[in-house]
């Protein structure tokens, strides 16, 4: 692999980030210690402008290239960790409880920071570098929230490119997905009102573990039974919250969980379906149901052309034998997907050493790959921004 040699130069501090970054993970708005890390280092190379506070938590740079030109390439990361507790046993393990970054957002952003630091130095480019740090990837709406605070705005960008980790044991491989890429994705709570009792005298009770339970074996019926078979969709109810005792039936239960697909119309028949429901047993049963639920993640979908580029600009780094665009869509769920909305750009996944999968205490990620993926941001900024 030709990493870029300044950056490769850097690869010893880029760990030394990675590692500190990871000891002391931040929950989604909290990232306070990070963004300002992130700011500290951008002046320490040389950034010409830093903008802190973006959506709440979020870090803006801005890089100039030496050549004439109104053309403007941002470039995208995380910052997050997840309630997660850390059980890897590394010697740079979380040292915060039930924190860990199991996501590898600690290495997406200390890849940014080296495709920054190259790109401060050499300005070989024509127009300008959005560096665009983002807080509360998992699920807590940072994408929207910088939107929000006018990211776009503030800062336009032509196009915008975005990367995550993949720990598939391939280091170096790169993927992507043309179109669409990633899921989209609703949360959802299901509130059950029932009244309870003596658990010896259960027909004094409107059991909501009953209607729990029932709910939750027809919640699977919407897949099988209302969306296309060729339209993919995820239905998961992944929380059941209710009871205090042996001997006491419960009042309320809570169910929880998240809906994934890849059309706007497969998620609005869902979300229509479980209100069906939810209304039917609350009449059925005797018992008041309340649904709530709230979009998360937009489908995300890859430019076709700029996700060309972008694999280009990724074989000068890890050689053409290395990249793919045969990738199958994700039903994971990526918040970068509400940027894609407003600019045209392209995501890819950097294979890694580690085959332990995402969101899991024991998710182990190479810092072997740093300099690999800061070389193909900062490549892509110079391709796109050439003369």
């Amino acid at each position: 692999m030709a990493t870029l040699p300044i950056i490769e130069n850097f690869a010893e501090e880029m760990t030394a980030i990675f590692k500190d970054l990871h000891t002391h993970p931040e929950i989604g708005f909290e990232e306070v210690r990070t963004s300002g890390i992130v700011a500290e280092k951008l002046r320490d190379f040389g950034v010409d402008e830093i903008h802190t506070g973006i959506g709440k938590t979020g870090v803006v740079g801005i890089i100039k290239g030496n050549g004439e030109g109104a053309r403007r390439i941002g470039l995208r990361a995380d910052m997050d960790a997840l309630p997660i507790h850390e059980e890897t046993n590394l010697p740079y393990a979380s040292q915060t409880p039930g924190v860990m970054h199991a996501c590898g957002h600690d290495s997406h952003t200390t890849m940014l920071l080296g495709a920054a630091k190259y790109l401060a130095e050499t300005r070989n480019f024509n127009g300008t570098v959005v560096l665009i740090f983002q807080p509360a990837e998992e699920g807590l709406g940072g994408a929207r929230g910088m939107l929000a605070d006018g990211l776009f705005e503030k800062f336009p960008c032509d196009e915008i490119y975005g990367m995550h980790n993949y720990p598939n044991g391939q280091p170096g491989k790169v993927g992507v997905t043309k179109g669409t890429a990633m899921a989209g994705a609703s949360f959802f709570d299901i509130h059950i009102q029932g009244k309870g009792s003596h658990a010896a005298m259960p027909q004094m009770s409107r059991d909501p573990l009953i209607v729990a339970s029932a709910l939750v074996g027809q919640i699977q019926s919407i897949v099988s039974r209302n969306v296309a078979p060729l339209d993919a969709c995820v239905l998961s109810v992944t929380e059941i919250h209710s009871g205090s005792a042996y001997n006491i039936v419960p009042d309320t239960a809570r169910l929880a969980g998240t809906i994934r697909y890849f059309k706007d119309e497969v998620c609005e028949l869902a979300e229509k379906r479980m209100k069906e429901l939810c209304d039917g047993f609350a009449v059925a049963y005797g018992v008041e149901i309340r649904i709530d639920l709230r979009n998360i993640f937009d489908v995300l979908n890859n430019d076709p052309a700029l996700s060309d580029a972008y694999l280009e600009a990724a074989a000068d780094i890890v050689g053409t034998e290395n990249v793919t665009d045969t990738d199958d869509p994700a039903t994971g769920s990526e918040d970068f997907a509400d940027m894609l909305k407003v600019v045209p750009g392209s995501y890819v996944k950097l294979g890694h050493n580690g085959t332990t999968g995402l969101h899991n205490p024991s998710f182990y990620l190479d810092p072997e790959i740093l300099p690999v993926g800061a070389s193909i941001m900062a490549r892509i900024a110079e391709r796109r921004l050439s003369a």
